[in-house]
């Protein structure tokens, strides 16, 4: 699959149900999925695979990710907004 195409895939799969998580997603794949490694990046396609209410807990820290790959996706994202 070309970059483009990917990019475009990646873009319509971080349009969630929930703003908190639109806002999250769409800039990091824009601004920093790039810059991921190529394991990271199958990771992050992972993350977006999770359910919403999930999701919204491990970013907003009500709860954490216990899987160690997931939660090294959403520490780079989550560091990258405290910047």
């Amino acid at each position: 699959m070309s970059l483009a195409k990917n990019k475009a895939r990646l873009k319509w799969a971080c349009r969630r149900g929930m703003l908190e998580l639109d806002v999250l997603f769409m800039p990091f794949v824009d601004q920093a999925y790039d810059q991921l490694t190529e394991q990271q990046q199958k990771e992050f396609e992972r993350l977006l695979e999770c359910d919403d209410p999930e999701l919204f807990a491990w970013f907003m820290g009500h709860e954490k990710c216990e899987d160690a790959a997931l939660n090294e996706i959403v520490q780079i994202i989550l560091k990258r907004i405290k910047v």
